[in-house]
């Protein structure tokens, strides 16, 4: 039995919410809208980014799009706008909307492993979406890019952050200035994605590196996650003083007995994330 979790409204979700075990498979499903996101969307991303992290027994997540053609798009600009010759009431409506979601590029509280299995085009804020993720495995038909300044905007969901601190400066910054898009191939090539495979063979390395990670602890991975990110800005004498507070968990729980005994007995551990 999962844990108790705030509602999820699905009446007005375009967000996928597929549980497989200890797997949450979040999936943005507007396909027709190349999987961008409108103010529903983010609110139904949002819940579905709550739920995964609210229940103990999902141990990773795996967010991807509906279809081939794209991951996700970012801010769906058609609805941006139509929203700027809505009524003064539709605005409100949509700005109290937004007012109560957090998005995932500007969360640093989840310690779980998040995938991003990208399918297809990964732009401005759908690459934003990729980067707040741990490990991204991308077709190798798909291109990846930051073109806000294209459209007079800048990536500012952490993208102008996050890809300066995840590739060298000049190659973020020619990528950020210039809004160009990058490929699948060059990607890897520049360390930005850790695998690239056919279309047809995406499913099977996503689930490799699922199955990977559910064969460790997850107190353990939430302690590495955790203790890697919160000493990013420390110095290496910080960082080794530095405790994470998962990681004090891990030092006490059944996991850490568990992992050492089932080595010296031959046989795979029984993880319970406690």
């Amino acid at each position: 039995m999962h844990g108790a979790v705030a509602p999820y409204v699905e009446a007005m979700s375009t967000i996928r919410f597929d549980v497989d075990g200890h797997v949450a498979r979040i999936t943005i499903d507007r396909p027709e809208r190349m999987n961008a996101f409108d103010d529903l969307t983010h609110v139904a991303f949002s819940q579905a980014i709550d739920r995964f992290q609210a229940d103990d027994d999902l141990w990773v997540a795996v967010l991807t799009g509906t279809g081939e053609r794209s991951f996700c798009a970012g801010r769906d600009l058609k609805w941006t706008a139509s929203m700027a010759e809505a009524s003064p009431e539709e605005r409100a409506a949509s700005a109290e909307r937004m007012a109560g979601v957090t998005r995932l590029q500007d969360r640093f509280d989840i310690v779980k492993p998040l995938i991003a299995r990208v399918n297809g085009f990964a732009l401005g804020g759908g690459l934003e979406l990729a980067l707040a993720c741990d490990i991204i495995v991308a077709a190798d038909h798909v291109e990846l890019g930051l073109p806000e300044p294209r459209r007079g905007l800048i990536a500012a969901a952490m993208g102008v952050h996050r890809l300066a601190r995840q590739i060298p400066h000049h190659l973020a910054m020619g990528y950020l200035l210039s809004g160009r898009h990058m490929s699948a191939a060059r990607a890897y090539e520049i360390g930005l994605v850790n695998e690239v495979v056919p279309m047809a063979e995406l499913d099977a390395a996503v689930d490799a590196w699922v199955a990977d990670i559910l064969a460790c602890s997850p107190v353990a991975v939430r302690a590495t996650k955790q203790s890697a990110l919160e000493a990013l800005h420390l110095s290496l004498a910080e960082a080794n003083r530095h405790v994470a507070p998962w990681e004090a968990r891990r030092r006490t729980s059944a996991d850490a007995i568990e992992g050492p005994r089932a080595f010296a007995e031959r046989r795979a551990p029984e993880w319970t994330g406690r």
